[in-house]
Order: structure tokens, then C-alpha cells, then sequence
């Protein structure tokens, strides 16, 4: 006579349970934000490459570009992609230095991760203070 094995529980999450449940540690905050940061420079793709072609287009293009709200806004869309780029460059080189096996305990996970998200952080201001004048 064999005993019964206990069946697997399966649940269903979403989003709500995960944003408010769930305490995800930064390791897995991080490739999370990875993930978005991700779709986010793929979906910006197409704006970027149109911003581009006016701003080579011509002097006066590129000039209006820059000016009234729309350069605010533009602006603003340009710190959001850079944003996403910083992100998702510098969890992406902490990821590889994990594929290498390279800080896998636990606690060097948890320290890389808040490195990659103070880092990334850090250059999108350094970038938005250029990018907005203020200095």
C-alpha cells in the first residue's frame, strides 16, 4: 500500500496580489524592471526613429522641435527612454555577470541588485540635468 502523494496547489495571481501580497526581493524587482524597461524600448522605437528623421530633416525642423510645450514634452519622452535604456543596460551587465557565476549567493544578489538600481538611477538624473539645462 502506497501512500498518496499531497497534489500540488496551484494559484492564480495578478497583479494586485503581486503589487500588494507579494514581497518581491530587489533581485526580483530589478528583472522585472528589466523586462518592462525592455518592452518599453521597443515600443519606443518608433517614436525615437521619427524624432530623428525631423530633427535631421533640416535647421528649421530641428528648431521647432525644441520649442513651447512640445519640446517639454519631448523632453520628457526622451528621460522616460533614457530611463529605460540606463535600466536595462545596467541589469542587463548584472545578468551577465550572474551568467558567468559570478555573485549567485543570496547576498551578493540582493547588493548587486540595489547597485543596478542606484546606478541606473543616478546616470538618468546626471542625464535629465543635461538634458533639461539646469546646470
Amino acid at each position: 500500500m502506497s501512500a498518496k502523494k499531497p497534489s500540488r496547489e496551484f494559484r492564480n495571481l495578478d497583479i494586485q496580489l503581486i503589487a500588494t501580497k507579494y514581497r518581491l526581493p530587489f533581485a526580483g524587482k530589478v528583472s522585472i524592471l528589466h523586462r518592462i524597461s525592455g518592452v518599453l524600448l521597443f515600443l519606443s522605437l518608433p517614436v525615437l526613429i521619427t524624432l530623428f528623421l525631423y530633427s535631421v530633416a533640416s535647421p528649421e525642423t530641428f528648431a521647432q522641435m525644441g520649442v513651447g510645450a512640445g519640446g517639454v514634452f519631448l523632453k520628457l519622452v526622451a528621460l522616460v527612454a533614457l530611463w529605460g535604456f540606463m535600466h536595462h543596460m545596467c541589469a542587463g551587465i548584472r545578468f551577465l555577470i550572474l551568467d558567468l557565476h559570478i555573485g549567485m549567493d543570496k547576498v551578493s544578489a540582493q547588493k548587486s541588485a540595489i547597485a543596478v538600481l542606484i546606478i541606473s538611477l543616478t546616470l538618468t538624473v546626471i542625464f535629465a540635468i543635461k538634458l533639461f539645462g539646469v546646470l
